[in-house]
């Protein structure tokens, strides 16, 4: 017995200091987006919602966004770069209050780890300027993806289908 205490302590600071280097060398490597401006050219640029959601990764009320109806057909981008992140046909009525998509077009939005609120969620972020959007659950539609992606409406400006998108906003 005592043989097995000694081991499995051995192996949990084994496991504790691999863990700790690991994220440490994680945290040192920033990614470098395609479109990066200052804090300064981001807060003269966005309204003060859409500056606290996608730059301070705050959250909106529910059941605010007009977007919470829009099921025509478009693309949804980035409100702070016009980057497409989402595909109006993989919306869904989540019920939350909060426009709902089971995936992000494919390329578009990075996962992350949030730790806000005292758990680990998975945040979504822009991929192109790294904009917080929203994050993604596991209790989306079963018959497609099962993610429920739980998105800020004032992160998003909707594009209908037929019109152009606008150029990246660098």
């Amino acid at each position: 017995m005592k043989y097995l205490i000694i081991t499995l302590t051995i192996i949990a600071a084994i496991g504790c200091k691999t863990s700790t280097t690991d994220l440490a060398q994680n945290d040192t490597q920033e990614k470098v987006y395609e479109v990066q401006k200052s804090d300064a050219q981001w807060k003269a640029e966005l309204t003060p919602a859409q500056y606290d959601v996608l730059r301070r990764a705050g959250t909106e009320r529910p059941h605010t966004s007009p977007l919470n109806k829009q099921y025509a057909a478009g693309t949804l981008i980035c409100a702070a770069c016009n980057a497409p992140v989402y595909d109006n046909a993989n919306k869904f009525d989540s019920g939350t209050g909060w426009p709902s998509y089971d995936q992000a077009i494919e390329g578009q939005v990075e996962r992350d780890v949030d730790y806000k609120i005292g758990y680990a969620r998975t945040e979504l972020k822009c991929n192109t300027c790294g904009s917080h959007l929203g994050h993604e659950f596991n209790d989306g539609p079963s018959d497609t993806t099962g993610k429920r992606h739980c998105i800020n409406g004032v992160a998003l400006e909707f594009i209908p289908e037929g019109e152009a998108i606008p150029a990246l906003n660098k």
